[in-house]
């Protein structure tokens, strides 16, 4: 184990802001819209992704400014415990807190921001903008290749 891979050493609460920022593999799948049934609790995902979302890099257009922007934006914290659960299954904050290995397509662990599009895991030429489509017909939207 390398000493650079403050990941497999380094609990979530106690990484610094950069190491934090640095987990987010940039899938923006956590940009997708999500449904959450009423009586179930199952939260569904969409293929509906924020406006601010830049989809050739799965980045957010105004990270800074993103909670001014949408209020009810993802705001991912070290101390969420069970909410990690809410990530896909492929998120890196959800991984470690589940104590297990990043995938090999992580930016970590490759060295290459891209090998998430490589690997079909982000949500690049696969969504439609919040800005395209009316909130009350997101439920046509609903996908199953993120769970």
């Amino acid at each position: 184990m390398s000493s650079d891979n403050f990941w497999e050493t380094v609990p979530l609460n106690q990484m610094t802001k950069e190491q934090w920022e640095s987990l987010c593999d940039n899938c923006g799948r956590c940009c997708l819209h999500k449904i959450q049934d009423s009586e179930s609790n199952l939260v569904f995902f969409t293929n509906v992704v924020c406006r601010y979302l830049v989809e050739e890099t799965c980045q957010c257009s105004n990270y800074t400014e993103r909670k001014k922007l949408v209020p009810n934006c993802l705001s991912i914290e070290a101390d969420w415990a069970e909410k990690f659960k809410w990530l896909p299954k492929t998120c890196a904050y959800r991984l470690l807190s589940e104590r297990k290995k990043l995938y090999d397509w992580h930016p970590l662990v490759s060295g290459d921001k891209n090998t998430v599009h490589y690997a079909g895991i982000s949500v690049r030429g696969r969504c439609y903008s919040d800005a395209d489509v009316k909130e009350n017909t997101f439920m046509n939207y609903v996908i199953d290749w993120v769970d």
